[in-house]
């Protein structure tokens, strides 16, 4: 079953502050579920997509060698 995080539950995930999880939601950085929200928007973010990312590391090849 796919465990469903609110941002400051995936900003303690990620380790960052939940404002600049918004922000990464926002600008499309992240994988995110906007939800439609009466006075202001809801994000959702599913754990199983954020540890994909996670996975997914540009320091992978920063160092210059090839895999």
């Amino acid at each position: 079953m796919a465990e469903w995080l609110t941002a400051r539950e995936a900003a303690l995930h990620l380790k960052v502050q939940p404002r600049t999880l918004l922000l990464w939601a926002r600008q499309g950085k992240i994988p995110a579920h906007r939800l439609s929200g009466v006075q202001r928007c809801i994000w959702r973010f599913l754990k199983s997509e954020l540890d994909r990312m996670l996975g997914v590391s540009s320091a992978d090849s920063a160092d210059g060698r090839q895999q």
